[in-house]
């Protein structure tokens, strides 16, 4: 059973930065495709960014492109989502998510991201 535990979500002022961590557990780390999603209250959860089980490919939503950079250690089992120039439209929950074929099957509980304007 795959197991994923976020952690680095916290409080920060429009501009800021932070970044967020995620460790993975109980699968095979390098075979997985692994994406970060969130959730505003009131609304669904979005994409956001994902990165390949090869670790060269990444893709992001337009509204984070330039300021979120995604990324993935394999000898840590953890994949990472650095979030610069924040805004208080970024405040959400954000999930790590993981796959072996198309669907994210695993997911975290998520870690909460508050941007003060």
């Amino acid at each position: 059973q795959v197991q994923l535990a976020e952690s680095g979500g916290g409080l920060v002022e429009a501009g800021g930065s932070l970044r967020l961590d995620c460790v993975v557990s109980g699968g095979t780390f390098s075979a997985l495709g692994l994406a970060w999603y969130r959730q505003a209250p009131g609304k669904e959860r979005e994409f956001v960014a994902a990165i390949r089980r090869n670790g060269g490919a990444t893709s992001y939503a337009d509204f984070v492109k330039d300021r979120f950079t995604i990324s993935r250690d394999n000898s840590k089992n953890t994949v990472y989502l650095q979030m610069n120039s924040l805004k208080p439209e970024d405040t959400a929950v954000y999930y790590c998510a993981a796959k072996v074929t198309i669907d994210y099957r695993w997911w975290g509980q998520g870690t909460q991201v508050t941007v003060s304007s």
